[in-house]
Parts: C-alpha cells; sequence; structure tokens
C-alpha cells in the first residue's frame, strides 16, 4: 500500500464524481478509478438516478478499453452499495471483475445500501477505507444529512451590501452585487434539489428562481412559503409547476401543475422543521433558500440552517434599508446569536463570496 499514490488516485476518483454535481439526484455523487501497478484501467462517475453506479461505469470503461481487471486496484468515493435498487449490488460487480483491493473514501451512511466494505472483505478482497474522507463527505452534504438526521442540507444564499443590508425599504433589490457573482450563485442553485423562497420575495421580485447561467439537464423544485396562500396565480415562481406551502387548508386557484401542502404549526404558521422532514421524505438533499429578512431569520432560529452563502458588495446602503434575518423575537443577550465559522472567502468579480458553517446559538 502506497499511501500517497492512494490519495493521488482518490483525488481522481473525487475530480470525477464532481462531474455529477448537477445531476445526480437524489443518489449522491460518487466517482471511481480502477489502477493497476500505476496506470488507471478505467474511470467512472455517477450520472444519475437509475443509471450505472461509477464503480460499475469505471469497471464498463476498463473493459472498453480492452484492459483486465483482474487484480486491479478500484478507489471509489463512496463505499460501494450491497443492496438491489435501480441496480444491481455494486459489490457483485467488483467481486465478479476480479478486484483485489478496493480503497474507499467515506462509508455510506444509507443503511439501507450499507457495509459494503464488510461484504467484500468476507468475498476476499482486501479493503482501506477513509482516504479523503472528509473531501467526500463535502461533495455530498446534502445526501449525508438526509440519510443521518432526516432533514436536509440547508444553504442560504444572501445578497448584500457592506453594512449588511440586502434591499431597500420597499423590498427592492436588484441588483446589489455584480454579474459575475450572480452566475455563480445560479450554479449554487443548479447543484440543490430544491429552492426556497417566501411570500414577501414573490410579491416584492416576483422570481423565477430558475437556473439559467449554467448548463444544467434539471431544474430544481421551486418552493413558496406562503402562510395565507397570497402567491399570485400568475407568478413567474409557479410556471412549470411549483410547491407552495401554507399553513391555510384553502387552495387558491394556482395552475393544476403547482402543487399544495399545509404545514400549520400551533401558532398558525408554516411549520418550517416538518418542511424540512417532507423534504427529506420526497428524497430531496441540498436546499437552497433565496427569501428575505424574515423567513431568513425564522429558519436561522429554529436551527435549520447549515451554511450561509454570503455575497457581499462593495457599497453601503444604510438604515432603515432591510438586513439579513429578521429574528422573530429580539435577541436580549449576545448568547443567543447564531454563531458561524468562515470556511471560505473569495473574490468574485467586484464582490467577495463568504461560506460560513451554522455552529449554534451562544
Amino acid at each position: 500500500m502506497n499511501p500517497e499514490a492512494d490519495a493521488r488516485f482518490m483525488a481522481q476518483a473525487l475530480a470525477l464524481a464532481q462531474r455529477g454535481l448537477y445531476t445526480t439526484t437524489p443518489n449522491p455523487r460518487v466517482g471511481a478509478v480502477v489502477v493497476h501497478d500505476g496506470a488507471v484501467l478505467g474511470e467512472g462517475w455517477h450520472a444519475r438516478a437509475g443509471g450505472p453506479h461509477a464503480e460499475v461505469a469505471a469497471l464498463d470503461d476498463a473493459r472498453a478499453r480492452g484492459h483486465a481487471t483482474a487484480g486491479a486496484t478500484l478507489y471509489c468515493t463512496l463505499e460501494p452499495c450491497t443492496h438491489v435498487g435501480r441496480t444491481p449490488p455494486c459489490t457483485d460487480a467488483i467481486v465478479a471483475a476480479g478486484i483485489a483491493r478496493v480503497v474507499v473514501a467515506m462509508e455510506d451512511p444509507n443503511p439501507a445500501a450499507a457495509h459494503g466494505a464488510k461484504r467484500l472483505r468476507a468475498a476476499g478482497l482486501d479493503v482501506a477505507t477513509g482516504v479523503l474522507a472528509a473531501e467526500a463527505a463535502a461533495l455530498n452534504p446534502g445526501f449525508v444529512a438526509r440519510m443521518t438526521r432526516g432533514r436536509p442540507y440547508v444553504r442560504m444564499k444572501v445578497a448584500a451590501s457592506l453594512d449588511g443590508r440586502t434591499a431597500l425599504p420597499d423590498g427592492r433589490s436588484r441588483w446589489i452585487t455584480g454579474p459575475q457573482a450572480r452566475a455563480d450563485g445560479h450554479a449554487f442553485r443548479a447543484r440543490a434539489c430544491a429552492v426556497v423562497t417566501g411570500i414577501g420575495t414573490v410579491l416584492a421580485d416576483d422570481p423565477e428562481l430558475t437556473v439559467r447561467a449554467v448548463d444544467t439537464p434539471r431544474q430544481p423544485l421551486r418552493i413558496v412559503v406562503d402562510r395565507h396562500g397570497q402567491t399570485p396565480p400568475e407568478a413567474k415562481v409557479l410556471r412549470g409547476g411549483a410547491l407552495v406551502v401554507t399553513a391555510d387548508a384553502r387552495r387558491p386557484r394556482w395552475r393544476s401543475d403547482v402543487e399544495h401542502v399545509v404545514l400549520p404549526d400551533a401558532q398558525g404558521r408554516v411549520d418550517l422543521a416538518a418542511l424540512m422532514r417532507e423534504l427529506a421524505r420526497r428524497a430531496l438533499n441540498e436546499i437552497h433558500v433565496e427569501a428575505g429578512a424574515r423567513l431568513n431569520g425564522a429558519l436561522l432560529a429554529a436551527g435549520l440552517v447549515d451554511e450561509l452563502l454570503v455575497y457581499v458588495a462593495p457599497s453601503l446602503i444604510g438604515d432603515p434599508a432591510r438586513g439579513i434575518a429578521g429574528w422573530p423575537q429580539a435577541l436580549d443577550s449576545l448568547d443567543a446569536r447564531v454563531r458561524l465559522a468562515i470556511d471560505e472567502a473569495e473574490r468574485i468579480g467586484e464582490d467577495l463570496r463568504i461560506r460560513a458553517r451554522v455552529l449554534g446559538k451562544g
């Protein structure tokens, strides 16, 4: 075993997995490489649900190149599956191909598909796990979150001035950030399973919330959190189908392709925690929030946000413009603030992109 070679080939498998960034939902993004004596025999990645898994694609690629796979090593970013789903178990294909060694980045958090390493070891294969595990998990935060805690990974996108203002007092916000930042935001929309907004944003901006600046074969589901069902039937966000979540059972005269879900909480508002459980039930992994201060604050206060994606423009707007988050109740202590860990700060055009994990309150 050569740890440096293992890390190098696993990095190659992770780069392959990235190719499925916009297409694999609800499945994870996975890449695989077949190697023998330091030479790459085949490569593969999971492109879409129902299609070949990365391991099988890599084995097929090796055979298509005229290579025998007996005695080779297979590098895979996720533990090979053991169950029959839309495709047969990958562990069976690996054993049948005569693979001698399997190197895995992360174990499969899906209990229905897990324990592939155990199955391969029982078949006599040498199996190593944990090679670039953190990088593999970072590629699939939504899948991991849905499998381990029963709700999706929620990324909240904000475009703000340097003084934290997201819109004028009347709600106008076009455009605080520049075209490069807006295009970059579309890339994060494209990787999400759903885009969530609130009724305030719909009424103020009438957004489409579709992916337009990125070439993708799939559009995320658009979801409007609308307590009283005020979304106009002609709203752009409803065109082509959407999901509207209310606390009121009355359904307005929306298009037939608009789904209506009623999730009231004890105060007669939309139950946001129940909404996230419902989205997990629908096998949605990553949720992209583009909303106003009220919904942003409610999600943050409920502990339902995992990451902030903030585009900061080199400008000042000042009071009484709108802020990033309006808490349901004013904080009475700094101990109640939401703490963040900044993972990344990068220049995007004239703006600054900050990615920060939500650590909790305190």
